[in-house]
């Protein structure tokens, strides 16, 4: 088992990386202080494979846990979905100490995070990510929220897990294409702080791909690792943490152009990444050769270069709805070399629209 640390003071957490998930939340729940009902959080996809499972294991900890499902996809993150599951809540009768599992991927885990954030204020939450992108990104850090029809994730808070389940035995039922997309937001990590790790994912690709043990173990609990240190030294995203949304500002806008089920989030992530490159190289920040790096690895890894379904305009647009855009200034995460990028709010408007321009060709 590995276990990678979360330093957030009172709101520290374990992250558990292990094919014995059962022993670790059976062992956690039974020490932890609350309440005899729960809530699994689930979708259409992931429930019918594990929900019974993952209830059965709060049942031996002594636990009533109740399952709700969500239908998968994206538009499952909505305020609607959100009411109904607030009031799944009050109609169960979970108290202050009714914790909520959140079982699935990115989705399901944001989704579950509001509703726990939100619900009386604030109950506990225990993240059981079951998709790559979800285990790497989306379960560690805090950040849970639901879409507006403008934009993503626009609606939410910071609210920290009391803990992390994985189990990577289960990213063998996955389809190839979730695997692809978790390696995304991996390569990203490379990119923004770690050029050993980057250069280990393009020196092992072929085991990464295969999800070949050693190399799963490496390329989850490495990238757990990286944001758990950028996490715990900016928990509110005030400074540092915004260098994990290098790519972001692209992929949000071409997700809400594409309706959000053309790309899954990872390959918009490399889309993004390929474009954030681009600006980097046309700025004079980023030697071209490292560019054309990246690309090959995003591209070796299975993923898109550019996007369909998309307008440079529309993209453009697009940006002043991005969290990251603040008082009517888009703060750009840029590349300086492989492992180590910064924040420009500076970037013209002719550099930006020549990249997108190129994206969407």
């Amino acid at each position: 088992m590995r276990k990678v640390e979360v330093p957030l003071g009172t709101e520290s957490y374990t992250i558990f990386i292990d094919a014995l998930v059962e022993r670790d939340i059976v062992a956690f729940t039974n020490a932890a202080d609350f309440s005899k009902k729960a809530l699994i959080i689930t979708d259409t996809n992931v429930g019918p494979l594990y929900a019974e499972k993952l209830k059965e294991m709060l049942c031996k900890a002594g636990l009533k846990a109740h399952v709700a499902t969500v239908p998968a996809g994206e538009s499952s993150k909505s305020l609607a979905v959100a009411e109904e599951l607030f009031t799944k809540c009050i109609e169960l009768g979970l108290d202050r100490k009714s914790a909520i599992y959140a079982l699935g991927g990115g989705v399901v885990g944001d989704l579950a995070g509001f509703i726990a954030a939100s619900y009386m204020r604030g109950v506990p939450f225990i993240q059981v990510p079951t998709s790559l992108l979800a285990m790497v990104d989306s379960s560690v850090g805090g950040k849970v929220a639901v879409n507006h029809r403008l934009g993503k994730n626009l609606i939410g808070a910071f609210y920290q897990p009391k803990a992390v389940f994985m189990n990577l035995a289960w990213l063998k039922t996955l389809p190839k294409r979730e695997i692809y997309t978790g390696l995304g937001e991996i390569i990203k990590y490379g990119i923004i702080v770690d050029a050993e790790f980057f250069a280990y994912l393009e020196n092992h690709s072929g085991e990464i791909l295969a999800l070949a043990p050693e190399a799963t173990v490496h390329m989850v609990a490495r990238s757990c690792e990286i944001k758990a240190e950028v996490v715990g030294k900016d928990e509110k995203e005030a400074g540092l943490r915004r260098i994990l949304n290098f790519g972001h500002t692209i992929a949000h806008a071409i997700e809400k152009e594409t309706g959000y089920v053309r790309y899954r989030h990872g390959e918009a992530v490399a889309i993004g990444m390929v474009g954030a490159a681009d600006i980097s190289v046309q700025m004079g920040l980023l030697a071209d050769g490292e560019r054309v790096r990246m690309n090959a690895l995003i591209s070796a890894m299975g993923l898109p270069l550019s996007a369909d379904g998309v307008t440079a305009d529309a993209m453009y647009a697009d940006l002043f709805h991005d969290k990251k855009t603040v008082g009517g200034r888009i703060h750009w995460v840029l590349a300086e070399k492989i492992g180590t990028v910064s924040v420009h709010i500076d970037v013209p408007e002719e550099i930006v629209h020549k990249t997108l321009v190129g994206l969407s060709s």
